[in-house]
């Protein structure tokens, strides 16, 4: 079973206004609203391609009751810890420019960490966890650290998908799957990448620390794939990027739902990087006849 695990869940509200003016009246031009979160973003683009999941995480009030929904209604497992608090709500502003408004995430009991530890204790060996999204403040940065532990006793691959502190605490963990993009990348080596070849040079480093399988995205530019074995850099198919949100988690989702149903890395790799690519260019989350559609087009290279 793959599990993925979202701290800090939200219900993302994208509204459209043409010309916005701050101090102004300003009237929608449209408003959708969708259950956001990284790991609830591969949550649902899994049983998109077909793959059976469990979502964890921390949800409280109405907020947390319209996520739980919107995943009943997808047919996605989900196995939350209930808070009292409400779930964040993340605004995203689409005018010209886009702009976001992240809310402040609940309060997270020491009583609820306890139950999520526990929760994740249960897990068997070689389940997959993702671990994705940012931290709650009310969390110790340390608290992914604490999961991983507990995942590592059970034999449980773990997948980290986030960004800052987080991200460098746990690349000595020797996570199965790491996925910078290369700005990420760069913040765990401080440093800022000029080119490919630098970043090609970091995301070998995370194998040689350990890390099991890497991927490297930049965006329209393509994407790397290391492990011991292997070095492969993808060409990314061309089209007219719509949605910012959630490639990065497709691109996970891709590669977890080939790579389970015994596809080789390289197969994998393809195919995260055909997930990624169509929901960047469709307004909501990739579809599976998208993925398939444009996984022709993605060109793999050894590098």
């Amino acid at each position: 079973m793959i599990y993925t695990c979202t701290l800090n869940p939200s219900v993302d509200y994208i509204v459209e206004v043409d010309h916005f003016q701050i101090g102004e009246l300003n009237r929608a031009l449209s408003a959708t609203t969708f259950p956001g979160g990284k790991g609830i973003n591969v949550s649902r683009v899994l049983r998109r391609l077909g793959v059976p999941n469990t979502a964890l995480g921390f949800i409280g009030g109405f907020t947390g009751a319209f996520i739980e929904h919107e995943l009943q209604r997808e047919n996605i497992q989900f196995d939350f810890v209930k808070v009292p608090e409400d779930t964040r709500i993340n605004i995203k502003l689409k005018s010209g420019k886009e702009t976001e408004i992240n809310g402040k995430g609940p309060t997270i009991s020491f009583d609820s960490q306890k139950e999520m530890l526990k929760k994740i204790r249960c897990l068997r060996p070689d389940d997959f966890l993702v671990l994705a999204g940012s931290i709650p403040s009310s969390l110790s940065v340390r608290f992914y650290e604490q999961i991983m532990d507990v995942a590592k006793k059970a034999q449980v691959k773990v997948i980290v998908d986030t960004s800052g502190p987080a991200l460098k605490r746990l690349m000595n963990d020797q996570p199965f799957l790491m996925k910078p993009n290369h700005r990420e990348l760069g913040e765990l080596f401080d440093t800022v990448f000029h080119s490919k070849r630098e970043a090609a040079i970091y995301g070998r480093r995370l194998v040689e620390w350990g890390v099991k399988h890497v991927i490297v995205s930049l965006a329209g530019e393509g994407a790397f794939f290391f492990d011991k074995e292997t070095a492969l850099f993808a060409e990314a198919p061309k089209g007219a990027v719509r949605n910012s949100v959630g490639a990065g988690d497709s691109m996970v989702a891709g590669f977890l739902a080939a790579y389970t149903s015994g596809k080789s890395v390289e197969e994998s790799f393809a195919y995260s990087v055909a997930s990624g690519s169509a929901t960047a260019f469709s307004q909501d989350l990739c579809t599976k006849e998208n993925v398939e559609r444009l996984l022709g087009q993605v060109k793999i290279m050894r590098i």
